[in-house]
């Protein structure tokens, strides 16, 4: 029987302090000669133990802001602090153990692989970050994999588990290392609807227990169960 995601309650002092702080950030993407602006100053702040969307209409920034916010692209103007650090100024390296460290990320087409269990997909961030020692990497893994109500699978492989399933088990990764900060982008985009709307009741499941939740979305519906929704239009805040 998999165990409800009930073991914390989020701190309720601290929970207006900025997680996360954009200003005047920029994102312009050049090919040759050709220039785009993907971001035009974006401001934007949130709070430790938000759930947030993001929300607007394809090629509107919506998914290079996450980029920003997670370190996996740079601003090309402004500054981009997540939890008290300047990530926009770090190295490759810094960054690369930075997100090991505070961040889960959650994408659309799971991204498991597909010779590994899902317990071993779950336990691969500790195994690249060796944040936890190696006897007991296994615990933790299962321990995330009964937060996401998959204890039964974890010797299953990803093909043996329902598209569900395996976002269940990337959910399960992305908290390996017990992250602040749980971001997807576009996280139920390659789930049914049902599937959809079971995911989402466990994000808000994790948000309760304390993480900041943070996703990416072009659904109108899947924005709106989120406590606040950002938009972004043309680069910008709406």
């Amino acid at each position: 029987m998999s165990q409800p995601v009930v073991e914390r309650s989020p701190v309720d002092e601290g929970r207006d302090a900025p997680l996360i702080e954009l200003r005047g950030v920029e994102k312009v993407y050049r090919t040759g000669t050709v220039e785009y602006r993907a971001l035009r100053g974006v401001d934007l702040t949130i709070a430790a133990g938000e759930m947030v969307a993001i929300a607007g209409p394809s090629g509107s920034g919506k998914s290079t802001v996450l980029n920003m916010i997670t370190g996996i692209d740079r601003p090309s103007a402004g500054t981009v602090t997540v939890d008290g650090r300047r990530i926009d100024q770090m190295t490759e390296e810094e960054l690369a153990v930075w997100r090991g460290a505070r961040v889960g990320v959650v994408f659309q087409f799971f991204q498991l692989l597909p010779t590994l269990t899902a317990l071993e997909n779950a336990m691969l961030p500790l195994d690249f970050s060796r944040s936890v020692p190696r006897r007991e990497r296994p615990e933790v893994a299962r321990r995330n994999l009964g937060l996401v109500g998959l204890a039964d699978k974890a010797d299953n492989l990803p093909s043996e588990l329902s598209g569900g399933q395996q976002q269940r088990v990337a959910i399960a990764r992305a908290l390996a290392a017990d992250p602040p900060l749980l971001v997807g982008d576009e996280p139920t985009g390659n789930l049914d609807s049902a599937t959809a709307v079971e995911m989402f009741d466990l994000l808000q499941r994790l948000n309760a227990r304390g993480s900041t939740v943070l996703y990416v979305t072009h659904d109108r519906d899947l924005a709106a169960r989120a406590r606040r929704t950002i938009t972004i239009r043309d680069g910008v805040v709406d």
